[in-house]
């Protein structure tokens, strides 16, 4: 059976090594049930031999699918969007799927345009990726294949969103600290218009409470998601609060912050003040002096359960309401336990 240099083999040529028809080496690559095993054994050896690639589009033609996904985020160059997508891409490539990504950059007429050329290739399914863990507003109901909704949630409670656990990954950071003796405790944070930063107070809270404390400042104190506003506020909490011997940061760019404020002011961290921060940004959390503890949101994982919603959705298997999947704590130099101290109450 002789081809040409880099001419691709074709079903035909597989049925013919096999010595079955088009049809049967058809129906065994494709797992169909009405072949014996070991002419679907045949087929199968043959088409490993000739290096044989199915016709991807042929097979979308039989199927109705196209085995792509829509991607369609407003923040490809953030730190949230890439680990969702590299885990959306590994359940993605074991399942021989594609995905489609498109940026939205927060513009509503750009979203619009990118959800018509989406539909235009005729996407299996949509994932709608979130910048902020905060409500976003459904698109379910203006395009024809299924929707996921991860890190966001969609206004409409039939729709499935999957978010990362806020209030879960607070109760982790204050849990840790109290562990190592912190017993006076403050946090700084970003905005409270974001939904994300008032999650994680409440659960911060919540775990301060169930260990008999409360913040050592009186309340969380709500700023910019910066290093600069970390720094600033450190060093004033702990001026007007000498006895703070942990920080809770609402993100690494926070806790970097903070951290450097208290080495300029001579506090050693973890010894005298102990900082965590949140997101496990991690090329500034490894990098901090001395390396964070924070929060790993576990967006890779959030990414691979997205698409296996969105897959048993195509399959006629929807799923409806909010998920939270629970973050990790990333224990590193910032909180080693305390040497020489006597923790009070």
């Amino acid at each position: 059976m002789a081809r040409s240099r880099g001419q691709q083999a074709t079903l035909a040529d597989v049925a013919q090594l096999a010595g079955v028809s088009v049809a049967t080496a058809s129906k065994a690559l494709n797992a169909r049930g009405e072949v014996a095993p070991g002419t679907r054994a045949r087929v199968i050896n043959a088409a490993e031999r000739l290096s044989f690639q199915p016709n991807v589009l042929a097979r979308s033609l039989i199927s109705g699918r196209t085995r792509t996904i829509g991607l369609l985020t407003d923040e490809l160059g953030g730190r949230f969007s890439i680990p969702v997508l590299l885990g959306a891409e590994n359940v993605l490539g074991s399942e021989n799927m594609a995905v489609l990504l498109c940026d939205a950059r927060g513009d509503a007429i750009r979203r619009q345009h990118y959800i018509r050329t989406l539909l235009a290739r005729q996407v299996d399914g949509f994932i709608v990726v979130g910048d902020r863990n905060d409500i976003h507003p459904s698109i379910t109901h203006d395009v024809p294949v299924p929707v996921v909704y991860v890190y966001g949630e969609s206004t409409d409670p039939a729709d499935i969103s999957l978010l990362s656990d806020d209030e879960g990954g607070a109760r982790l950071a204050i849990d840790h600290l109290v562990s190592h003796q912190r017993r006076h405790i403050a946090h700084i944070t970003g905005p409270e218009s974001f939904r994300a930063a008032r999650s994680r107070v409440a659960g911060a809270s919540a775990a301060l409470a169930a260990h008999g404390l409360s913040w050592a400042n009186g309340e969380p104190l709500f700023g910019e998601w910066s290093q600069r506003w970390g720094r600033h506020t450190a060093r004033h909490l702990v001026m007007a609060h000498p006895e703070i011997d942990a920080l809770f940061c609402g993100n690494d760019q926070i806790a970097a912050g903070a951290a450097q404020a208290l080495r300029e002011m001579g506090r050693m961290v973890p010894h005298d003040v102990a900082v965590v921060g949140y997101d496990n940004w991690e090329d500034l959390a490894a990098d901090c002096q001395p390396p964070l503890t924070t929060v790993d949101l576990n967006l890779q994982d959030l990414g691979a359960a997205a698409v296996t919603r969105l897959l048993d959705a195509i399959a006629g298997r929807p799923h409806s309401g909010v998920i939270r999947h629970p973050c990790r704590l990333v224990v590193r130099e910032s909180t080693a336990p305390t040497v020489g101290r006597t923790a009070t109450a």
